[in-house]
């Protein structure tokens, strides 16, 4: 469907002279008549953004809390869309921002109010986002859990029947139509990276499937998050050879919201991913087919040296606070182990093609496990490089997996991403390190770029205190905590810097009385919880990963309490940061957590009419080491005890 411009353009006009006349219409007239405020600094960052769209550049834009930012660039990416005829991509760090854009009264709905525009949004979910009815339909015949059952029963009847023809199906499967369902839960029945769904039974009706089916064809705006844009680049040649559609089609500019976050989306995408039993499965499906007594063998010794390497792996690797990476040593004896095994997959793909061309085997067989043979040789050769790649050791009950990532990805962003002849736009109140955007444009390949600052319009020093307090133990502060929790009856955001840390505090809490509703990440769906806090004033929201994209303005929220400084957790991608920087504290740790801080922070003022606290704590150390780095980000000053 082809959705017409706002604005009509005529023989003698150019499309950027007529949106530019449109654009000062909307935000000097159109804006203010319904009741929005005129923000000096949200027209200044539109005629930024201009430039970016008129000459096809990337661009930073660092505009502060207040500024108005995601009108400037929904304005621009809907429009230029709608000339291009291709649909914009915006790409949030995360599910929770993409639901602040989309829910009800957000951004896309108030800008449709306001402008008489009716846009078609299409949300393109990670695959974690969705039920695998595979996992579900087996689980369903041996689990008692209610909240699982009510899953199976609420899938549309098609997906069971088999026969239904395809003008019947329906989409479903996206993981905020089961809100009651905690994550831990939702992990057992939803896509996991096992799932081989290119030969599943159920691929025809899964709702993965569907979704994607639907939002392919949205002609103004496609909303996905970091990781899932990161897996389309990743993936799209490999689907192209394979036949398939790449993931996200075509797009006519893309915009990065909190494109702070980019790179870690990034480098999680472009991993190669080792599951224990995958190699196994895969090699006994060769077993199966007609081979020589040769190729017999060589698989007999690949499954045995694997099973020992996944041991070594196991036995050697070590949990760390605030990650699930465990981290492994670069053992003598496990790469020693990876060097063989890997010779021997080399000389496996070799006579794979002797035994095809002798024997009748399946072509399809033949491709899968040469296209996976392939794939965990390569994956091995990162790893046996020095410097070259990260790896770590993820565990979920007896199933394990190794990952291996490349150390650096600005190689591949820039020739897979940043090539394209199209807009890109970065969104953040935290891009710079004081209005300095090399850091980021260098981890992420980008050579050529505009960039600006806007400041947040609002009166800090009128609409927020700052607390700050040295940390003498974790029970004295959870007191203190609970003391100021009383006294704002509830309406708190308590930021925590790990899972763990949460936990801690919960396993406390659970000892307490509390006269208001204490609510915790990971209980429910996400953007469900967060509705439940906004909803009931007299509430408190624990969370360790809502440092960015919460949006709760008003007298639900008026206390931010930081448990701990947010610095990056000591796990194996972090440290190869460390391990190549002069000063990993000032090029890393320090960054980071500053970053983090700023958005923490700017959780609390989301309006003129917004006031509150912030309160945050440091160990004697940290205030000794680095209190004035907190001071210098804090809007306004700090007043310590």
């Amino acid at each position: 469907m082809t959705q017409t411009l706002p604005f009509e353009i005529s023989k003698e006009d150019t499309f950027f002279d007529v949106l530019g006349d449109y654009i000062g219409d909307v935000f000097y007239d159109i804006l203010p008549e319904q009741g929005y405020e005129l923000r000096d600094e949200q027209i200044y960052m539109a005629f930024q953004v201009e430039q970016a769209f008129k000459n096809k550049q990337t661009i930073f834009a660092e505009a502060g809390v207040g500024t108005g930012k995601t009108f400037v660039y929904l304005l621009y990416a809907i429009c230029y869309a709608r000339y291009m005829n291709k649909p914009a991509i915006i790409s949030c760090a995360d599910e929770t921002l993409i639901e602040q854009l989309v829910k009800k009264g957000g951004d896309i709905e108030k800008l449709e109010k306001a402008l008489g525009l009716n846009v078609d949004v299409r949300l393109a979910k990670a695959r974690e986002q969705y039920v695998c009815v595979k996992k579900l339909d087996k689980l369903e015949e041996t689990t008692e859990d209610e909240d699982i059952l009510d899953v199976y029963d609420s899938i549309p009847q098609f997906v069971f029947g088999g026969d239904a023809s395809m003008q019947k199906f329906e989409r479903y499967g996206d993981r905020k139509e089961y809100p009651w369902v905690s994550n831990e839960k939702w992990e057992s029945i939803s896509w996991d990276p096992l799932q081989q769904c290119s030969t599943c039974d159920w691929r025809h009706r899964c709702g993965q499937t569907l979704n994607r089916q639907y939002y392919r064809h949205s002609s103004d705006l496609i909303i996905c998050s970091h990781d899932f844009y990161m897996e389309h680049v990743w993936t799209k040649d490999s689907r192209k050879r394979e036949g398939q559609l790449p993931l996200l089609p075509e797009a006519s500019s893309v915009v990065f919201d909190e494109g702070h976050l980019l790179e870690f989306a990034a480098q999680k995408a472009l991993t190669y991913r080792f599951n224990s039993k995958t190699l196994t499965s895969v090699l006994t499906e060769y077993l199966n087919q007609d081979i020589r007594e040769e190729s017999l063998l060589l698989i007999e010794d690949i499954l045995d040296m694997h099973d020992r390497w996944f041991e070594i792996l196991r036995d050697t690797s070590s949990e760390v606070e605030g990650s699930n990476r465990h981290e492994v040593p670069r053992s003598k004896e496990m790469i020693d182990l990876a060097d063989q095994m890997n010779k021997k997959v080399h000389n496996l793909l070799e006579q794979l093609v002797f035994d095809s061309e002798l024997f009748l085997m399946d072509d399809y067989n033949v491709k899968i496990i040469e296209e996976y043979l392939e794939f965990f040789s390569y994956g091995l050769a990162i790893l046996l490089k020095d410097n070259k790649g990260i790896f770590w050791l993820e565990t979920n009950g007896e199933d394990s997996s190794l990952v291996i990532m490349p150390r650096l990805v600005e190689d591949v962003l820039e020739k897979e991403v940043f090539s394209q002849n199209i807009p890109f736009l970065f969104s953040s109140a935290t891009l710079s390190r004081q209005k300095d955007f090399s850091y980021i444009s260098g981890s992420l390949g980008i050579q050529n770029y505009l960039s600006f600052t806007v400041e947040s319009p609002f009166d800090y020093e009128e609409q927020m205190k700052m607390r700050g307090y040295l940390d003498q133990g974790e029970e004295q502060k959870w007191e203190m905590m609970k003391s100021h929790l009383e006294d704002e009856e509830g309406q708190t955001l308590i930021l925590f810097s790990s899972v763990e840390e949460m936990n801690r505090f919960r396993s406390w809490a659970d000892q307490q009385t509390f006269s208001f509703p204490v609510l915790y990440e990971g209980d429910r769906e996400i953007s469900e919880t967060v509705q439940a806090f906004q909803q009931d004033r007299a509430t408190v929201l624990c969370s360790y990963h809502l440092w960015e994209g919460l949006d709760v303005p008003g007298q639900s929220l008026s206390q931010v309490m930081i448990s701990s400084l947010p610095f990056p957790p000591k796990d194996p991608v972090f440290d190869a940061k460390r391990n190549h920087a002069e000063n990993a504290m000032q090029e890393v740790d320090l960054p980071y957590m500053l970053l983090r801080m700023r958005q923490g922070i700017g959780r609390l003022i989301r309006g003129h009419e917004d006031h509150g606290s912030v309160h945050v704590w440091l160990t004697p150390d940290q205030y000794n080491a680095i209190g004035k780095e907190i001071e210098n980000i804090a809007p306004t000053p700090i007043q310590w005890s």
